[in-house]
């Protein structure tokens, strides 16, 4: 996993946005290395969900080893037909988003877990996993949108409708988190079908995006790039007091 070495970890790791939970739902959690999910389903999934991230995480670790620019490639790198589905899928979501395949790692972890929770009988499941979620509910679901510093973190969601389900929103930030980013946005959130996808396709978007001449410049250049990245369905950028979407997104004021 790749850092940045002026980004403090503390500013993360409480992940206070955890106490908003789904009515109705359990919650589960998992933490293995750098893996840290939370989970909400109609049962406690413990055991299962643990199972399934190290399953993942040791597929992607063991392709790590046999092909090493895997982990530190900041650009897309060949499919590869022998690769396990996770690796896959990372693979193909770095190249639709023009980023390395490590910045789909987290989605793709999450999807894995609510896949598989799904394939074992669960019916209702959120797996979200630093900032990136999976969900599949049968009612419609605001995601509040943390954005660190930003005035407008936590009082900003996106309302997803169930017949959406499932359908992944993720998030990635210059200011807030361990992981590398280019750009200074405060939150990229991206709407998609496939969380590798949105995970990758926020990193691509976060970079585009800079505080410099009073906060806020590029935003509009970030929406444009994500509106032509297909599989996309929507894209809210917040930085500072700053915030855009485009696509199929319904913001929701948050109290």
């Amino acid at each position: 996993m790749k850092t940045r070495p002026d980004r403090d970890p503390c500013s993360y790791v409480h992940r206070d946005y955890r106490m908003l939970a789904a009515d109705g739902l359990l919650s589960s959690f998992v933490h293995f290395k750098e893996t840290d999910l939370h989970i909400l389903a109609d049962r406690d999934v413990t055991d299962l969900a643990f199972d399934l991230a190290l399953q993942g995480r040791l597929q992607i670790e063991a392709y790590i080893r046999r092909c090493p620019d895997f982990l530190n490639s900041l650009r897309p790198l060949p499919g590869d037909d022998l690769a396990p589905a996770v690796v896959k899928g990372m693979l193909a979501a770095a190249t639709i988003a023009d980023v390395g395949p490590m910045a789909a790692v987290a989605g793709a972890i999450a999807e894995v877990v609510g896949r598989g929770l799904i394939k074992a009988g669960c019916a209702e499941v959120i797996v979200e996993n630093g900032g990136d979620i999976y969900l599949q509910r049968s009612e419609d679901c605001t995601v509040a949108i943390f954005a660190g510093p930003s005035p407008l973190s936590l009082k900003v969601g996106v309302r997803l409708a169930a017949e959406r389900m499932p359908v992944a929103v993720c998030t990635s930030s210059g200011t807030v988190g361990h992981s590398l980013s280019f750009g200074e946005a405060d939150a990229v959130a991206v709407v998609a079908s496939s969380t590798a996808l949105a995970d990758a396709v926020a990193t691509r978007l976060g970079n585009e995006v800079g505080k410099k001449a009073g906060g806020g410049i590029n935003i509009a250049r970030a929406l444009e790039v994500g509106r032509g990245i297909s599989g996309v369905q929507g894209v809210v950028v917040i930085c500072g007091d700053k915030i855009g979407a485009v696509g199929d997104i319904e913001l929701v004021k948050l109290r």
